[in-house]
This record gives C-alpha cells, structure tokens and sequence, in this order.
C-alpha cells in the first residue's frame, strides 16, 4: 500500500452560491492555509475539472461549499491500495467520506469530503458533460468507494432557495434505484434500504432548523415529481433550471413576510406547512409503504438525540467492510 498524509495533497474548495460560502471557506483556511478555491464555475463537472486541472498533484481533495471541515481529518494518513475490493485499479476510484447533515442528523456520503485521482477527474464525463443522459450522480458513473469514517458537518438550510435545492435533489435522487425510475407500488422493494430509510428522514425531519421546512418540502416535492410523474429527473444537474424553478414556480406559491437575512426574500411558513402536509398525504397514498407524517420541532429533536451515527473505524475503512463485519457478527450470535 502507497501511504500519504492528507497534507500532501491539492485541497480544494469548491463554491458556487451558497449563502454561507465565505464563512465556510474563512472556516477551511484558518485549518489549511495553503487550500485552493475554485468558485463560481457552472457545473457539477466542469468545477471538478477545473479542480484537476489546478492539482498540482495525483490526488486532490475537495470540500463542498456547504461543508465545515473536522480539524483532525488534515492529521489522517491516507493508505491506498493497489487495488479496490472488486479488484478495480485503485487509480480510477473516488474515495469519499462521510459527512454529518446539520439539518436531519444523517451521516452518509452526501456533501462529504472526496479523493479524486486527478487524470480521471479529467478524462470523466458526469451531470452535465454525460453523453448517455445518466449523468446526474458521481456514485452511479463512477467507481465510488464510501468509507465509513466521518470529517465534516454539512450546512445547507442557510436560504430557502438553499435547503429547497438540497432536500428537492435528495428527495429525487433516493427515490431511484441506481438512477432508473421505479414503479409506485414497488418502490420498498426496489429502492435500497439504506436509501429507502434516509428518503424517509429527509421527508419528515428537519423543522428545527432554520428553513428546514423547505428542505422537507424539496424532499417531498422531489421524491412526488420522481414517481409519481413522467418529469425528467436529470434536470437536477441544471443549475439555471433549478433557480428558475424556484423563483418562478415555488416560491410564488407562499407569498408572505418572513424574511431570509442572506437572500431577503420572503415568504409565508404557514402556507408552506400546508403544502408540506398535502405532499406527505399524496405520498403516503400514491407510494407503497411510505411513513410521512406532519413533522414537528418535538420529534425532530427526537430524532436526532436517539439517531446512533456510525462508529470511527479508520480513516481508509470502507463502509462495505464493516456492513460485512455486522453480517458475519450477525451470524455468529444466530449459531
């Protein structure tokens, strides 16, 4: 194995609109001074290209506009492999670690820190550059390894236009089975299980934070648009469309006087509870074995002082190997 601290490589910062960009990146550099920005580049591709193409190194880092980076993670050394655990060349997969959503409590790979080896990122074709209309997600292009441990917080309810574009992509994105649509009255069976459960949590928590609300209603307008009509789902890695959308198609629905202190639009809360509710109500009738209910402060709090998140094993531990490690634990105890 090629040992390498994480010092060593092209740490980029990648923003493009969010609202708390700049806290985030005064955040990154007070830890790493020597980090590099990449900033308003159109494009989930075309920023990491440009990434590549500044990397002064075979691998590079890059941390999400949206992302608080844990200050141990730049002590971690980094151990690669020849190869990956299907026996693919280690030099054209992506590491990613996981992440910790502020807003619902859930640790998974969204939003979280990711390797790229530089020459792949460069020859790549994902979102907007796919020829193949497949393009709207890394983890399904791409050889994607998720490890297990956890680096950074993940901020991203600072705007309305912010937590609704954050919840409406979750919420399209986990109600896809490898990014093919499913039918309503098979989407438990067909939808992954972590996938399935984390759809959920998106759906129902999140009220008591600020602008939560509007990630619940993305994620349940989303998850809604995705099975239950015939839109296209690859529009999510458009980012004109998703501004347009919402100025001009969500947020007029709720005309009101609550004020963002970032983007100083407005809107009505009461109004956008209503809608919530309608989704949850057309959701739980139109998809099987759906769970969403009117969500509330109380049980958001709930939720997330009882949700367990997943042990530190290591820095280079996949989450596979330690599915696997509970599976066969799991069998031992039923001998």
């Amino acid at each position: 194995m090629a040992k390498q601290d994480v010092t060593e490589l092209d740490i980029f910062y990648i923003s493009y609109d969010e609202p708390n960009c700049e806290e985030h990146w005064a955040d990154l550099l007070n830890k790493v001074p020597w980090a590099k920005r990449v900033h308003g580049v159109k494009g989930f591709d075309a920023a990491h290209k440009e990434c590549a193409n500044q990397s002064e190194t075979e691998r590079f880092i890059t941390v999400d506009g949206d992302n608080i980076v844990m200050p141990d993670f730049f002590e971690q050394q980094l151990d690669f492999p020849e190869t990956d655990h299907d026996g693919n060349d280690i030099a054209q997969s992506i590491f990613s670690w996981n992440g910790k959503n502020l807003l619902n409590g859930l640790v998974y790979g969204n939003g979280g820190l990711k390797c790229w080896p530089t020459q792949y990122v460069l020859d790549m074709k994902t979102h907007e550059a796919a020829d193949d209309g497949e393009g709207m997600e890394f983890c399904w292009k791409l050889n994607y390894i998720q490890l297990n441990d956890t680096f950074s917080e993940v901020h991203q309810t600072a705007s309305p236009f912010q937590a609704f574009r954050a919840g409406f992509r979750e919420g399209v994105k986990m109600s896809l089975d490898q990014g093919v649509k499913v039918r309503a009255d098979e989407f438990s069976q067909k939808i992954w299980w972590q996938n399935y459960n984390r759809l959920q949590t998106w759906c129902n928590i999140g009220t008591d934070v600020e602008n939560g609300l509007w990630a619940i209603y993305g994620s349940r307008l989303g998850c809604d648009m995705t099975v239950l009509s015939d839109w296209d789902t690859n529009l999510i890695s458009d980012y004109d469309w998703f501004k347009k959308f919402f100025n001009e198609d969500i947020l007029p629905r709720f005309p009101g006087e609550e004020v963002c202190k970032y983007t100083k639009v407005t809107w009505n809360p009461e109004m956008l509870y209503i809608a919530v509710q309608d989704l949850g109500a057309r959701l739980n009738e139109g998809i099987n074995d759906m769970m969403l209910f009117d969500p509330n402060e109380k049980m958001c709090k709930f939720f997330k002082k009882t949700y367990v998140n997943p042990r530190r094993w290591g820095v280079m531990i996949r989450e596979k190997q330690i599915q696997e490690l509970f599976r066969l634990m799991q069998h031992h105890w039923m001998i």
